[in-house]
């Protein structure tokens, strides 16, 4: 072969690479708005509709007494419909291509969530919004088509657009569907499609009236070596807290696979547990997913056993086969424990909630650069160095703990060192 004839092959394959680095380019700049419309429209009624819910069951508190009722409607639902739905982790499965997620997850999450906070379970709602997404995502990738690799993008492109609507922080959305499928692995391929998607679903969502949950933290001392030696040590139990967490939610699992293996008389003995709990406990604050007790932690007020009674129902109900997710109520065990550690050791309790609503978030997920960005858009810059002095502590002391058994730890938390661990 001549120079000139090297010369043009050279050009020939470059001018081939440019025109497909473009036109995938376009092509996932047109999927991504097309899910941020879609995803972050439904995920707009859905969230419209689960704060109606909210707000109906506040007005009329004798609905609490049908969560028994509701959990029954719930577990026929997915027997007659969809009997191996494993929630969030079906979601994960299918990026790894493991798995897949039906079109019909979407309308049962949908219906099984609303009941639950109709009827006041504790339950969040995000674990619910990304299963969503991601059902929706993935059958978007089926009409146009997608190959397999494309297709699981579209999955977290769904994930990101749900997340985003729901929750109002699309730069945590955009990372959280990259960043928690395999800790220590990065899905980059996604970051176009995943911001883009995030950016329009949140604005959606905004224009429709769901506005995102933004925390004045006002009270941050300088950072001093003392400040940040408290800072450390409500970390440090923020970590504790998330591993008891995850085996709460693992130990309900156990109980009910031994004493109570009917679905059916295991979410209903669930749901008059919680009735009876809440009774006794003679308040309401631990229903839903606990919005008003992290506000109120926040402001500097939480009582000392809050994190604990959130932590306990929050297990019963959704082990039981209720819906919704644990994102959320993970929140609110951070910021109540946060709060309530700050006014023990003299550190504002207000930093130490909103530290405390991260961190735990970042030991039971395992996701550290979305926690980082969660207080960003949910607290602002103002205390930065306090957030991440809370989010990398907790997540070197959490372990190999975490909401998602499907979750893998690809690269150790401690070393340099490829793992490929199951979390426990």
């Amino acid at each position: 072969m001549t120079r000139e004839e090297r010369n043009k092959a050279v050009v020939h394959y470059y001018e081939g690479r440019m025109k497909k680095d473009i036109t995938t380019f376009f092509k996932w700049i047109i999927l991504a708005i097309l899910t941020g419309v879609i995803v972050g429209g439904a995920s707009s009624v859905f969230a419209g509709c689960i704060k109606g819910a909210i707000k109906f069951r506040t007005g009329s508190p004798w609905v609490f007494l049908f969560l028994p009722i509701a959990g029954l409607i719930i577990v026929f639902m997915y027997q007659m419909l969809d009997k191996d739905d494993r929630g969030t982790n079906q979601v994960l499965s299918t990026i790894r291509s493991k798995d897949d997620v039906p079109i019909k997850s979407a309308p049962l999450i949908f219906v099984a969530t609303l009941l639950t906070h109709l009827t006041g379970g504790s339950a969040g709602r995000e674990g619910a919004a990304i299963q969503f997404g991601g059902s929706i995502g993935n059958q978007l990738g089926r009409i146009v088509k997608l190959d397999e690799f494309d297709q699981h993008v579209m999955v977290m492109c769904g994930m990101s657009a749900a997340f985003s609507a729901v929750f109002g922080t699309p730069m945590a959305a955009a990372v959280f569907a990259m960043e928690v499928v395999s800790v220590g692995v990065m899905y980059y391929a996604a970051l176009l499609p995943c911001v883009i998607a995030s950016i329009i679903a949140a604005e959606f969502a905004a224009g429709l009236g769901i506005h995102p949950e933004v925390f004045n933290v006002t009270n941050i001392p300088e950072i001093t070596i003392e400040n940040g030696l408290k800072m450390g040590v409500i970390a440090a139990g923020c970590g504790a807290v998330s591993i008891l967490f995850c085996i709460a939610l693992k130990i309900a699992s156990k109980i009910y696979t031994k004493c109570l293996k009917n679905p059916y008389i295991r979410v209903f003995v669930a749901g008059c547990v919680v009735i009876v709990i809440t009774l006794f406990l003679n308040t309401s604050d631990y229903m839903g997913a606990g919005s008003e007790l992290i506000a109120r932690a926040i402001n500097g007020r939480a009582r000392p056993l809050d994190f604990v009674w959130k932590m306990v129902l929050t297990a019963i109900t959704m082990r039981a086969g209720f819906r919704g997710g644990e994102i959320v109520p993970g929140f609110c065990i951070g910021a109540t424990f946060g709060c309530v550690c700050g006014q023990i050791i003299g550190f504002p309790p207000e930093l130490a909630a909103a530290a405390g609503m991260v961190a735990v978030f970042c030991g039971i997920t395992n996701c550290p650069v979305t926690s980082m960005l969660i207080s960003f858009e949910l607290f602002g810059f103002e205390g930065v160095s306090y957030y991440l002095i809370a989010i990398s502590i907790s997540y070197a002391l959490s372990g190999y703990y975490g909401l998602y058994k499907d979750q893998t730890i690809v690269y150790s938390k401690y070393k340099a060192k490829y793992v490929n661990k199951r979390i426990r």
